[in-house]
Parts: structure tokens; C-alpha cells; sequence
């Protein structure tokens, strides 16, 4: 029986000494978090391509999302059958220091994908800068204005760390706005 216990005992050592080399890894197969940047004012910067007149149209939300309602929100106003060359400026002004958001997102651009959708309007638009993967972000766009008439343009950044493949619809958002727009 005295070899037994030996044998019991060298076995129940050696069950234990598995089981507390083989720790699981907390939360496995998770997407690492990654904190969103509060986002208060876009400002959305359009150059007609014929005449090189620039027009500036801005939304701001000193509180970002919720909380008191946008101190500024311009419709945005276009001339008809045009092209322009579009910019979209994130901006954190919350802060003291204003943080641009932009920066981070093209430098991070292979993570994030604007998307726009036009409501009872004629725009095309063409997302005009792309990610180190060759896929679109969307800071820079070119829009095609048709005739003329009133509408909506959503515009909403995405948030799409490891599954970026230029599906609008994945991810998280990180900011959407719907825009009256005019074309005049």
C-alpha cells in the first residue's frame, strides 16, 4: 500500500503543477479597447472646382453626443451641377488646448471609414484619400452636385480596428450627423 500513496501522491503533484502552469488568459479573443475621442465640432470644407470658392459648413456640440443641443449646425448650401473638392476637419474643442481629431484618424486611417448617405438629393460622391491598405477613409472626398433641390447628407465615421474591408456598415460609430442640404 506504501507504494500506492507513493504513486497517488507523485500523480496528484504532478495534476496540480499542470493546472497552475496552464492560466487562462483573461478575456481571450477580444478586440483590445480602444477609448473614443470626443468629437465636437466638424467642419466640413467644400471648393467649387470651376470657380475655387471655398464655403465652410460647421456642426458643434461643445458636450459631444447627448447633453445640450448643438450650439451650431449650418445647412450645407451647393450650387448645382458642380464639383468640389471636399474636406471634413474633426475637432475635440473641449479642452483648452483644441485637440484635431482628423490627425488621428488619418493617422490611423486604416481603423476608420466615413461614409455618406444623400437623402432627396443628386450627389455622387468619391472618398478621395485612402489607408496604407489602399482603402478609403474619407477626409477627403470629391462631390458631384446635380440639380437643383433640398435634402439630407449623413455623414458618420466609423470605427473598424482589424476589420476594415470598406463595408460601411461594420464597426463602431464614432460620430453621425445628418446635414439639411441645399442644392441652389
Amino acid at each position: 500500500m506504501n507504494k500506492q500513496m507513493k504513486q497517488l501522491a507523485i500523480g496528484l503533484a504532478i495534476v496540480l503543477m499542470t493546472l497552475q502552469a496552464c492560466e487562462k488568459d483573461p478575456k481571450p479573443n477580444t478586440a483590445p479597447v480602444n477609448e473614443s475621442e470626443l468629437i465636437t465640432t466638424v467642419i466640413i470644407e467644400a471648393t467649387d472646382s470651376a470657380s475655387g470658392q471655398k464655403s465652410t459648413f460647421k456642426f458643434k456640440d461643445a458636450d459631444g453626443e447627448g447633453g445640450n443641443a448643438p450650439s451650431q449646425f449650418d445647412s450645407i448650401l451647393l450650387n448645382a451641377n458642380r464639383t468640389y473638392s471636399v474636406s471634413l476637419l474633426l475637432l475635440d474643442e473641449s479642452k483648452a488646448e483644441v485637440d484635431t481629431i482628423s490627425n488621428e484618424v488619418l493617422n490611423e486611417g486604416e481603423d476608420h471609414l466615413f461614409n455618406f448617405t444623400v437623402s432627396n438629393l443628386n450627389i455622387g460622391i468619391k472618398l478621395n484619400d485612402l489607408d496604407k491598405n489602399g482603402l478609403p477613409i474619407g477626409l477627403k472626398s470629391i462631390w458631384r452636385t446635380g440639380p437643383i433641390g433640398d435634402g439630407k447628407l449623413k455623414t458618420v465615421l466609423k470605427h473598424q480596428p482589424g476589420i476594415k474591408n470598406g463595408d460601411p456598415a461594420l464597426g463602431e460609430t464614432d460620430i453621425e450627423i445628418e446635414f439639411n442640404c441645399r442644392i441652389k
